[in-house]
């Protein structure tokens, strides 16, 4: 397959408060210290950062997303963000009409925050409220409440922020339909331009893993998390969010830019601490805490930014563009898996999609597949294992 140039960067920043009690993200906790006494710190992870970034070999235009992921980037100081952004820009440049994401945690910043972030360069921003509940919010063990929760929403009105999100958990342990249906109901009322919706995952290694099993109580059954989900969908399209992506609603003109990068399969610097980076064909995870990061770094510097790492064969490119691709309302365009198999391709296709195209599930039709909202999206696992398996077999050949 070609390989574009990325014009897209992640920065990792994976200082928390707490870690959540489903996180099985790479991050540190730093406790409900006060700003500046956590400020050296995170100032040495930005220094990190930024070496990185001068290490890493200019690959193409100018960056038209950058995303700040975490972690919590909003404990970094409007200083720190400027830094960041400032070596981006001085590296590989950043052009004037990017799309420049935050994610932001309530009870982490005030409006001040939000105002020195924009001017620096953020004109988007995801809020991680996950619950309207203080009962479900404290099972999650997260650090924020519904207080915190409200004055960061003001704070996003008054900031006249261009594009903001809301975050939301569903299938956390005791949430019932109804509280699930208000909460939707309330984040409507809200008014962001962006909704995302994320259904619970149980990681083996996190406290909800080695308390919980899935579809289990106190945890919600599988049916009702189906539930919840065509719920949610449903709330939401009548609203007027489109349903672009199988977890994300957005108002005409709000969709995600940056992660459309990762749902098209499309190139990207990865920048920090358990950061993953996708270039020359190259999908690269970094170490994942501080200590084994800043060996690498050592080591990456050396080496002249170069990756020690093998490209990743056409096959698993093409099979990772339909995982990915899937997840959007608009599916794939399937003549790269043409070009690479041929017309046997287009057989296996029809084999293995029939009772789904049958039953309105899945839809193959000018060249491009895509799967039924929200009938499809609710067995896309089920349908990439058919594909999967299908392209094995066509390789075996």
């Amino acid at each position: 397959m070609p390989l574009s140039a990325p014009t897209s960067a992640y920065v990792h920043i994976p200082f928390c408060r707490r870690r959540c009690f489903y996180c099985d993200f790479p991050i540190s906790v730093i406790g409900n210290r006060k700003r500046g006494e956590t400020s050296s710190t995170i100032s040495t992870y930005v220094d990190w950062l930024c070496q990185e970034i001068k290490a890493t070999p200019v690959l193409g235009p100018a960056l038209k997303t950058v995303f700040f992921g975490g972690g919590t980037p909003s404990l970094l100081s409007v200083a720190q963000l400027e830094q960041i952004l400032q070596t981006l820009d001085q590296q590989f440049g950043i052009a004037t009409d990017a799309e420049t994401s935050m994610e932001m945690d309530p009870g982490t910043f005030d409006l001040s925050h939000v105002q020195g972030y924009c001017a620096r360069g953020v004109n988007r921003i995801s809020l991680g409220v996950q619950a309207f509940d203080d009962g479900l919010l404290e099972r999650c063990g997260r650090f924020h409440r519904l207080v915190d929760v409200h004055r960061a929403v003001d704070d996003m009105h008054q900031s006249q922020v261009p594009s903001w999100s809301l975050d939301l958990i569903s299938g956390l342990p005791y949430q019932t339909l109804e509280q699930w249906q208000e909460a939707v109901e309330r984040a409507i009322a809200i008014r962001p331009h962006h909704i995302s919706i994320y259904d619970l995952t149980i990681e083996p290694q996190t406290p909800f893993g080695k308390q919980y099993q899935a579809g289990e109580q106190p945890l919600p059954t599988e049916a009702a998390t189906v539930d919840m989900y065509r719920l949610g969908q449903q709330i939401l399209t009548n609203g007027g969010y489109g349903h672009y992506e199988i977890s994300n609603y957005a108002k005409p003109g709000h969709q995600c830019r940056h992660n459309r990068t990762y749902w098209e399969n499309r190139p990207f610097y990865g920048f920090g601490m358990g950061a993953t980076s996708y270039t020359q064909g190259q999908r690269f995870a970094r170490p994942r805490t501080q200590k084994t990061y800043r060996q690498w770094l050592n080591n990456y510097q050396q080496a002249g930014g170069i990756l020690d790492e093998p490209s990743l064969p056409v096959t698993e490119q093409l099979t990772d563009s339909l995982m990915v691709g899937l997840r959007l309302a608009e599916g794939i365009d399937i003549s790269a898996f043409i070009n690479a198999f041929g017309a046997a391709f287009i057989g296996m296709l029809n084999s293995r999609l029939h009772p789904y195209v049958t039953s309105g599930q899945a839809i193959f039709e000018n060249n491009r597949l895509r799967l039924s909202d929200p009938d499809g999206f609710l067995i896309s696992n089920t349908v990439l294992a058919d594909l999967f398996h299908g392209i094995e077999q066509l390789t075996e050949k």
